[in-house]
């Protein structure tokens, strides 16, 4: 479980790195997804975080039974202790995870809308220059077509301030990016920990296994 979580965890954040720079694996990866949002895709997608969401409850859930029951034994269990800690590593990264995927959904919005305002400014572009460049009209024709020009002016202006907008978006987005791969970094710094937790609770729950097998040697000799 933990391995396929950590696998999942990677290609995300390769999808993640790949839209913060033009390749080819970007190009790849956005007409993938677009091909995910059709049909049935979404419907796949929305069952998996579904799924996601009910594991990370259960496993909330079992922290919790486990923690209460520790306190009303009110003895510390290494066992109980062993399953908390994995636990709790599994629904991290679970909940890493889904964040992971709407963020991954946020940014390809953002890309497809940006990709969109710049074809809309470039045909408004066009346009205003075919009839600036016209010839021959008339007195009435050539009023309306400057107020025509000025229309698309201030519609090209609007374009470029919310083209503004969502680059700066992304730029706190790619900002957001580089926070979740140090905190990325930590919860493997913090699996690791809890790998040798695991480790020596195992070596200690062992010890406490032979210690009245020695005792009973004791007496019969």
């Amino acid at each position: 479980m933990l391995q396929l979580l950590y696998a999942v965890i990677f290609a995300q954040m390769f999808v993640i790195v790949s839209f913060l720079f033009k390749t080819p694996a970007r190009k790849l990866v956005i007409l993938t997804l677009d091909r995910l949002k059709r049909g049935r895709g979404p419907v796949v997608v929305k069952t998996v975080a579904a799924t996601l969401l009910v594991v990370l409850a259960s496993s909330l859930y079992s922290i919790a039974k486990i923690q209460r029951r520790s306190l009303d034994a009110s003895v510390v269990n290494p066992t109980d202790q062993v399953l908390v800690s994995k636990h709790t590593l599994e629904a991290s990264l679970m909940g890493f995870v889904l964040f992971l995927s709407l963020m991954i959904d946020r940014l390809h919005h953002y890309i497809r809308e940006l990709r969109l305002l710049r074809k809309t400014m470039e045909a408004a572009k066009k346009q205003s220059r075919s009839f600036e460049d016209g010839k021959s009209v008339s007195a009435a024709e050539h009023k309306a077509l400057v107020e025509e020009i000025s229309g698309f002016k201030a519609e090209v202006e609007k374009l470029e301030s919310e083209c503004e907008v969502k680059a700066s978006k992304a730029k706190t987005l790619e900002a957001e990016v580089e926070a979740l791969r140090k905190q990325s970094e930590g919860f493997l710094m913090e699996y690791d920990r809890l790998l040798e937790d695991n480790q020596n609770l195992r070596s200690q729950l062992q010890a406490i296994d032979l210690s009245p097998s020695h005792a009973v040697n004791k007496k019969s000799t």
